[in-house]
């Protein structure tokens, strides 16, 4: 598979039209139905790959864009999410120089 082309599992005629937040895949048991001594062999059965990484990121990305930014009656919550978790991730970068900055009360 190349950059943007279609998944190798990808078929129109059974698909219809491609969505980028569909799996098309072998479906396989959903995290939340496997047993707890059942997890090593589910685990096992993942790609690893970087490409299915990316894949699994790609098909996210989608899930949010049509879930809360392309509806026709979108409200504030994608804005909020980004705002939110930015301030989280600069929060985390800068950790180590805010810190430093601490008000202790020593006695």
């Amino acid at each position: 598979m190349a950059f943007g082309d279609y998944p190798a599992d990808y078929n129109p005629k059974v698909h219809g039209p491609y969505d980028p937040a569909r799996f098309y895949g072998k479906p396989d048991t959903p995290f939340g139905q496997v047993k707890v001594g059942e997890i090593g062999s589910w685990l096992a059965r993942r790609n690893k790959s970087p490409s299915a990484l990316a894949g699994a990121f790609s098909r996210a990305y989608w899930r949010w864009q049509h879930k809360y930014v392309q509806p026709k009656k979108s409200g504030i919550a994608p804005f909020l999410q980004i705002v939110v978790g930015s301030m989280i991730f600069f929060y985390t970068i800068n950790y180590t120089k805010l810190s430093h900055h601490r008000n202790y009360k020593y006695h």
